[in-house]
């Protein structure tokens, strides 16, 4: 309830917004880095196959994403597929760095590391994210041939694989989110128990969204008759707007467990409060 009070407090939604503009101009390097980084191992273009299987995103935004896939020159991989991937990635890299910024503010940490460090590690988790991406994708791509060929028709074992395959991803979601928590902010990092119960608020809370939203886009939001052609854009970037905002709300809900509790929630030995490097972490349930 504080939590939800503080989000409330530091307009949450109005930086979600924010986010998810910058992170609308990023997507699109990012799926050329995603791209051609996947082409390394496999056909880049079962990218679009499996991102049409993931009914979670609205079709208008399957269809953006599928399309600019699509588009992708599949040239030759080598030293030109490499500088491509970092050029795209430090393009992807300014949607990330503005994320960053948002989460600082949640935490109520000044930004004051200089441009370059800030780039650089801005830059270092777009290259995580993209490798990352690139892994979950490769498990949506390479569990179900892989399921169909050992276990045949028995349809209970593939149901409890199938699960499984998809709780797994949810959990290295999860686990993603927390790490994207413990380094974001500009402090003594906290503990990697004070940043998991935001993350997996926010990966319930992005899932369910996605689903209700792609649900109202595919049965009752008209949005081709309002926007015309640029009804995928619109619906691309709420979807994005509702990314953002889970992702600042569970860094909203960590900031207030640190506020609300006496203990050192940074890590490394125990200090008092005040001397933690840290403004949540040093603050009061009053503060």
């Amino acid at each position: 309830k504080r939590g939800l009070a503080e989000a409330k407090a530091d307009q949450v939604p109005l930086l979600g917004a924010g986010v998810a503009f910058f992170g609308f101009l990023a997507l699109f390097p990012s799926i050329i880095a995603l791209a051609t980084l996947y082409g390394f191992f496999a056909d880049p273009s079962v990218i679009a196959e499996q991102v049409n299987s993931l009914t979670a995103l609205p079709e208008q935004v399957r269809q953006l994403i599928t399309d600019q896939v699509e588009n992708q020159n599949q040239s030759a991989l080598g030293w030109s597929a490499i500088v491509s991937i970092a050029i795209a990635a430090f393009s992807a890299s300014g949607g990330v760095n503005n994320l960053m910024t948002a989460i600082n503010f949640a935490y109520d940490e000044e930004d004051t590391q200089n441009f370059i460090k800030k780039r650089a590690v801005a830059l270092l988790m777009t290259v995580c994210a993209v490798v990352f991406l690139a892994i979950m994708l490769a498990l949506v791509t390479a569990v179900p041939p892989l399921l169909n060929s050992l276990l045949g028709e028995n349809p209970v074992l593939r149901f409890v694989l199938q699960a499984a395959r998809w709780i797994l991803l949810a959990v290295l979601i999860i686990v993603a989110l927390a790490i994207l928590y413990r380094v974001a902010p500009q402090r003594d990092a906290p503990k990697m128990k004070w940043v998991s119960v935001g993350a997996v608020v926010a990966t319930i809370l992005w899932l369910l969204a996605s689903v209700g939203f792609s649900f109202y886009v595919s049965n009752f939001g008209n949005y081709a008759a309002t926007y015309g052609v640029f009804a995928g854009v619109i619906v691309l970037l709420f979807w994005l707007w509702i990314t953002s905002y889970a992702i600042l709300l569970g860094a909203e809900l960590n900031a207030e467990a640190e506020k609300q509790t006496a203990r050192d929630t940074t890590r490394g030995p125990d200090e008092p409060k005040g001397q933690r490097d840290a403004v949540k972490a040093d603050a009061g349930p009053g503060d």
